[in-house]
């Protein structure tokens, strides 16, 4: 074979080679594309709820979705299918995450709000009863053993912090703060308890 059929032949191979290349990146386009629009829905589907309860893990794997649409982008189609299973498990376990804190954070709210319930339950009748006693206190000539002036006076002027610290609580309960109106609902059983102690009375 001479110069120019060699050279001709070399041609010819290159550009088949090319022509291959073409096909196969081609071929390659599609598969890439679609597996970066699955991502993007699996992703999409668990967004919220990971940047509520897993925002770290979701930043991370919203970093390597940016990567792979990179790729996408510059045609590196290879690459996106190479890459795409990891991407794939890590929005699995993004969501396992965000499910399991989500059902931890469920149950201490559920758990919170059978507190509030019971404290609403509670703790009206206790203030409800310091202030049938202080009425009672007051109209009697002789204070029973235990009980001095000092203490119902205290308990007059007290009844009336309870109610507006009361209400406090069930503010922040109309807010859906259960975890501050425990708080605060709690506080107030503890001074009426106090208060109750106070003027002989019996606490459960």
């Amino acid at each position: 074979m001479n110069n120019s059929n060699r050279l001709a032949a070399g041609v010819w191979l290159a550009a088949g080679v090319a022509t291959l290349l073409m096909f196969a990146c081609s071929s390659q386009k599609a598969p890439a594309e679609q597996a970066v629009a699955d991502i993007d829905t699996s992703l999409g589907a668990v967004h919220d709820t990971a940047a509520k309860y897993s925002p770290e893990m979701l930043q991370n794997v919203e970093g390597q979705v940016a990567t792979l649409k990179g790729n996408l982008a510059k045609g590196d189609y290879k690459e996106v299918l190479a890459a795409a299973p990891a991407v794939n498990t890590a929005i699995t376990s993004l969501k396992q995450d965000a499910d399991t804190k989500q059902a931890a954070a469920d149950a201490a709210l559920a758990q919170t709000k059978q507190q509030w319930r019971t404290l609403s339950t509670d703790v009206p009748k206790m203030v409800d009863a310091i202030k049938a006693q202080v009425d009672t206190l007051s109209k009697s000539h002789r204070l029973p053993k235990g009980v001095t002036k000092a203490s119902l006076e205290s308990a007059k002027s007290g009844v009336a912090a309870l109610d507006s610290q009361w209400t406090d609580a069930t503010n922040a309960v109309s807010n859906e703060d259960y975890a501050g109106a425990v708080a605060k609902g709690q506080a107030v059983k503890d001074k009426a308890t106090d208060m109750m102690k106070s003027l002989d009375m019996k606490t459960s």
